[in-house]
Order: C-alpha cells, then sequence, then structure tokens
C-alpha cells in the first residue's frame, strides 16, 4: 500500500531535508492567467506529466489496482497501466487513462474531466500539469489556482499549492507531538483507525483532538485538522503542544505570514518549550530562512536535550549538515 494510505505516516528525515532545499516541479515562466502574456507559452516540455493520485485511507480492490497502474506509470510501462486504468471508471481511472496515452489527446480528455467534476481538485491539478507539459505555463498555474479554490481541503490542492509557490518545502510543513494512539487502535486498518480517531474527537478532550488532527494533517488534509488543532487549543489554552499545532495549522504559502504571526510570540509565552522551537525552526527552513531556522532547531535541543523534539532537531540538522557538504 502507498505510505500516504496509512495514518500515521513515518517521515523519512532525509526526504524532508533534502525537499527543503528542492526547487519545486517548474519555474513557471509567468504567474499570469492570460496566454497573450508573454512567456505564458512556451515549448512543450519532454517525457510524460507526472500522476500525482492520493488515495488516501482506500485499500479496495480498484484502488489496489490503480495504485499499481499508478507505480507501473512512473516507472515508465505506460502501455500496461492504460490497460489497467481502462477496467474502471472512477476519476482516478480517466485521468490515469488520459496520462498514459499521452500525449495523444490526454489535453483534451483532462478538460472534459475538469467539466464533468467541476468541484474537483484532483481534476484540476491534473489539467494543470497537462497543461504545463503542453508549454501552456499561465494555463496551468490557473488550473492549480483553481484547485485550491474548488476543493482546498485535499491532498490535490496541496499538491496545486507546491506547484505554485516551487521555492517552498513541498507539501505540508511537519508536526511532532508527543501523543501515540493506544496500541489497539495503531493496529487497525487505517481507514478504521481513522473513525476511532474522529468518534474520540467529537468529545472534549484536547488530546484526542490532537491526535485526529495530526492523522488528518498527514492525510494531507489541511482545512480539517487545524479545525481539529483550533479546537484542542480551546480545551487546552496553555498547553504549548497544542497552541503550537494550531499555528503551525493555520500555514499556508500564499500567507505563511499568519503562521509566523501565531507561532513567533509563543517563544515568550513558553521560552523553555522545545516543541515552539522545534516547529518554529521548521517552518523557517521551509520558506528558506536556513540560517534561522537551524537557529531554532538548536535552541530547541538547548531548551529540552532529552525531549522528542531535540532528538527530532538533532536528526534534521545532521542531515542539513551533511546535505551541505555535497
Amino acid at each position: 500500500m502507498n505510505a500516504r494510505t496509512r495514518v500515521f505516516l513515518v517521515v523519512a528525515l532525509a526526504g524532508a531535508v533534502a525537499a527543503v532545499a528542492a526547487v519545486g516541479v517548474t519555474l513557471l515562466q509567468t504567474r499570469g492567467e492570460q496566454t497573450t502574456v508573454p512567456g505564458a507559452v512556451t515549448a512543450p516540455r519532454k517525457g510524460v506529466p507526472p500522476l500525482q493520485l492520493d488515495f488516501g485511507v482506500r485499500d479496495d480492490a480498484e484502488t489496489r489496482a490503480l495504485a499499481q497502474a499508478a507505480k507501473l506509470y512512473a516507472a515508465g510501462h505506460r502501455p500496461q497501466a492504460a490497460t489497467i486504468f481502462a477496467r474502471y471508471h472512477s476519476l482516478d481511472a480517466q485521468i490515469g487513462a488520459a496520462f498514459a496515452s499521452w500525449p495523444g489527446h490526454a489535453l483534451d480528455d483532462l478538460k472534459r474531466i475538469v467539466s464533468a467534476h467541476p468541484q474537483s481538485a484532483l481534476a484540476e491539478l491534473h489539467l494543470g500539469l497537462a497543461y504545463l507539459w503542453s508549454g501552456r505555463d499561465a494555463d496551468a498555474v490557473a488550473s492549480w489556482r483553481r484547485a485550491n479554490t474548488v476543493q482546498p481541503d485535499s491532498p490535490s490542492a496541496v499538491d496545486a499549492e507546491t506547484l505554485l509557490h516551487p521555492l517552498y518545502q513541498p507539501g505540508l510543513p511537519f508536526i511532532l507531538t508527543p501523543l501515540t494512539p493506544p496500541v489497539a487502535v495503531a493496529k487497525l486498518p487505517a481507514a478504521q483507525q481513522l473513525a476511532v480517531l474522529a468518534r474520540n474527537a467529537a468529545r472534549p478532550d484536547a488530546n484526542a483532538k490532537l491526535l485526529y488532527g495530526v492523522a488528518l494533517w498527514n492525510l494531507r488534509r489541511p482545512i480539517s485538522a487545524e479545525r481539529q488543532f483550533t479546537a484542542a487549543a480551546a480545551l487546552a489554552p496553555h498547553d504549548p503542544v497544542a497552541l503550537t499545532a494550531a499555528a503551525v495549522g493555520s500555514f499556508s504559502k500564499d500567507k505563511p505570514v499568519t503562521a509566523f504571526s501565531r507561532l513567533g510570540p509563543l517563544t515568550g509565552v513558553f521560552p523553555k518549550a522545545a516543541v515552539v522551537r522545534f516547529h518554529l525552526g521548521l517552518l523557517l527552513i521551509a520558506t528558506r530562512q536556513l540560517k534561522k531556522g537551524e537557529t531554532q532547531l538548536k535552541l530547541a535541543i538547548a531548551d529540552n536535550p532529552k525531549s522528542i523534539y531535540a532528538t527530532q532537531a538533532e536528526a534534521f540538522l545532521a542531515q542539513i549538515a551533511k546535505a551541505g557538504t555535497r
């Protein structure tokens, strides 16, 4: 099963730090939305556009088949992928089939798919990728902006935001808490885990809301996750973990200042809370403020050397140092 189908995602430190330094899929020639703007139309790109399907906690037979088809596509085995995609009629399958026929009529197929699913961020994301590989950069930007508008609480909207802000770290910022689900819950299949966490979070329990919020965050549903973090902070207004999660949960690449304006003051309210320094450091690194981020991670280590935040901060700093020597 794809790693994203797990509720409690294990984040690989090396990959996370490498992503910090990565420039996005492309540096768009223009931010304009009209194809008459100079630079809005460029030469078509070589190869095929990436297929970015995300199945969440689904684990049915079709999902497993489409996940296998997506792997085949990524490995360059497009005819085999196309055969699997053609067996199904879901939105994921239609998008996969269109991409597997690239270039062909893929762009026109994506336009028809978007017309049939006007509220789908997944469809808009892939139409944007099709535009990009066709050399229509400004149209790609417009599609990705629509993805953020029509379905902002979705993995595809998160991917679209990454493409719109290629200089920032891809995806959502890392959120770490000392909380873990009960062993009995952790052993359940992912969909059942999520259902149990949702039921628990319906109670006025800050920790339960944090656990559910982190699960939603790892599944790249940022708006739903932020609601849980905000509710947890309201129930525990003096808890630095809850307040930090709520601050980080408000982050967006369009307006990163919102999260910084909430997280920065917490360093004064909780001057020795490693959780605050750790997440502030990661946000700074994610927005290409590397030196400031490193300083905050070092402060997290000094504040509580035996905490999970110090351990993770040390690992991040080691990876940054290693990357700097390459």
